[in-house]
């Protein structure tokens, strides 16, 4: 049985197969198949045959691999997201001080009058801080407007980048009043900077430098109360 075995298995090697198709067809400890197929000679077409076999067999592995984790990825995403309730008006009011905070402009010693504006390049967070000067703060719509500030590289798309953020923020083009070019770097490890990119928004609101410093105070609060100093 065993010579049938370790013959069938030379000739399945010698057209080609790889030692896991051929384990799959004889049930033996892959030490013992190196063993038998030590001194089989393989044609260069036969080697490359199996080296792809080997490269295919590798991709589909990290493929599955990756599958994985973004299935894992999402799963979390999924659940997680249910763990956020309904928002009070109190928590969005916190929220937006909190984004404010991280993206808001401050006033500084070297520039004491400085109007509320906030910027972001994503517009989920762009829509929240409008949603919350209008709803907290109450803010009309005819006193907030938005600047756009895109690479240089990309002045050809202005146009197509504003019907973006027109789009998303369901508002009139006309809400984005000018776009400003940033000097591209030479070395820029970016990686959105294809169809995808869309710059980054400026929302600002008319004389607003007393909310900017009253903002202020509410930070303020937020670390007393959290105990910081």
């Amino acid at each position: 049985m065993k010579n049938i075995e370790k013959q069938k298995a030379i000739k399945l090697r010698q057209i080609g197969r790889t030692y896991s198709e051929i384990l799959k067809e004889i049930p033996i400890a892959k030490s013992t198949l190196s063993l038998w197929l030590r001194e089989v000679g393989l044609s260069k077409k036969q080697v490359q045959k199996i080296t792809q076999k080997r490269i295919e067999g590798q991709k589909r592995g990290a493929q599955a691999q990756k599958n994985k984790r973004i299935n894992k990825q999402k799963e979390i995403i999924e659940s997680a997201q249910y763990d956020i309730k309904s928002i009070s008006n109190r928590e969005l009011w916190l929220i937006g001080i909190a984004l404010y905070w991280a993206e808001g402009s401050k006033e500084k010693e070297y520039r004491t009058t400085s109007r509320t504006a906030f910027s972001n390049s994503d517009p989920r967070m762009i829509l929240i801080f409008i949603k919350w000067i209008r709803e907290c703060l109450g803010i009309s719509m005819d006193d907030i407007y938005a600047d756009l500030y895109i690479h240089e590289s990309h002045k050809g798309n202005v146009d197509t980048v504003i019907g973006k953020w027109s789009e998303i923020l369901k508002l009139p083009r006309a809400f984005i009043r000018h776009a400003y070019f940033k000097k591209n770097k030479i070395n820029t490890k970016r990686r959105n900077t294809g169809a995808l990119y869309i710059g980054l928004l400026r929302v600002n609101i008319k004389s607003s430098s007393d909310l900017n410093r009253k903002i202020t105070g509410w930070i303020n609060g937020v670390c007393n109360n959290c105990g910081i100093v």
